[in-house]
């Protein structure tokens, strides 16, 4: 066995899916990095028959798919342990993103047989640094869940936003990880959606992360945890010399579904109507027009498309005019996984 992490990226798989699935839009919490928009993604909370009826028409029995419930909060749902059960009735692997509050007794009411990851949101390393974020008193409730997830044998992993406001602390998190008894740990970057981009032209010195900050925190902190034993994955981001851009709307399946009937292909484009589909009578309709997907499959020296458009303050150009870095798809991750 190799015993030295590996850094690879995970390049998109033909007949890959992933579901997304937002089921409410409402929360306990109000991050101060939420990307939930409710002019655009509405404050519906769905109802089981049409939850259940989503899941039918997106399950592809047969072919490997991941579906992930999202808010939200996805545990203020009353019937997500319904849901959950429903989801693996039908072939995916079902993973649920939690604020750590896990309301209406989730972890009594699934298993770990039925749920193969409970993902719990932390945004720092103790309560000083997250729960300015979160909220107070988020963190202690969090990990609180956190250690009765792990003792009821569920499979946990833990998310950390990254941004201006917590990059600094992101090294502190190993030792949470390890003493929470955490193997897996995602990493992203913060996106300018909802919330955030709001707030980003009032925030003095904004959320975002410079890329040279990015390059030499995240992959290094990333390789210290895997030596650590725990799997570590988080976004690729900029492209290395000589490297394709590719875009994840084109290579693999990926829904990113909202209560309102919105269905997106690209995260980076939830806070506009250009959703290159919609759900009508339970039924997936595509939308026609200049939607998400006509940009797709333009070719820019910035790498993603969609990034140039919608947040193009995150590319730096040289004195010529050029791209220092080219912008990789979102969805391109890479991963340190300590037992290959």
């Amino acid at each position: 066995m190799n015993m030295i992490p590996t850094t690879r990226t995970v390049g998109f798989q033909s007949g890959e899916r992933n579901v997304f699935f937002h089921i409410l839009t409402a929360c306990n919490l109000s991050c101060q990095h939420c990307y939930i928009n409710p002019a655009q993604h509405g404050t519906k909370t769905l109802d089981r028959e049409t939850m259940a009826a989503w899941i039918e028409l997106f399950a592809r029995p047969g072919t490997p798919s991941n579906l992930i419930f999202l808010g939200g909060e996805p545990t203020m749902h009353p019937d997500l342990a319904f849901g959950i059960e429903r989801a693996k009735d039908l072939g995916f692997a079902v993973t649920v993103d939690s604020n750590g509050y896990l309301f209406h007794d989730l972890l009594e009411r699934t298993s770990p047989d039925l749920l193969d990851y409970l993902s719990f949101s932390l945004d720092g390393p103790d309560a000083a640094v997250n729960d300015p974020l979160r909220g107070e008193g988020v963190f202690e409730v969090c990990t609180t869940n956190l250690r009765r997830a792990v003792a009821m044998g569920y499979g946990v992993s833990v998310i950390y936003t990254v941004s201006s406001r917590n990059i600094d602390h992101l090294e502190r998190m190993i030792p949470l990880l390890d003493e929470l008894g955490v193997r897996r740990f995602f990493i992203q970057v913060i996106g300018l959606r909802g919330k955030s981009a709001q707030d980003s032209q009032e925030a003095v010195g904004g959320w975002q992360v410079d890329p040279g900050h990015w390059l030499r925190v995240v992959p290094e902190v990333a390789r210290a945890a895997a030596a650590r034993g725990i799997h570590v994955t988080f976004p690729k981001v900029f492209l290395d010399p000589g490297e394709t851009f590719e875009c994840a709307g084109l290579a693999a399946d990926n829904y990113f579904i909202f209560p309102n009937g919105r269905v997106y292909r690209c995260p980076l484009c939830e806070d506009y109507p250009i959703n290159a589909y919609r759900i009508e009578q339970n039924r997936l309709v595509k939308n026609h027009g200049l939607m998400e997907d006509s940009f797709f499959p333009l070719q820019i020296p910035e790498g993603c498309v969609m990034n140039r458009l919608l947040q193009p303050d995150n590319i730096v150009y040289d004195q010529k005019g050029r791209p220092e870095h080219c912008i990789s798809c979102c969805l391109l991750k890479q991963e340190i996984c300590p037992w290959v």
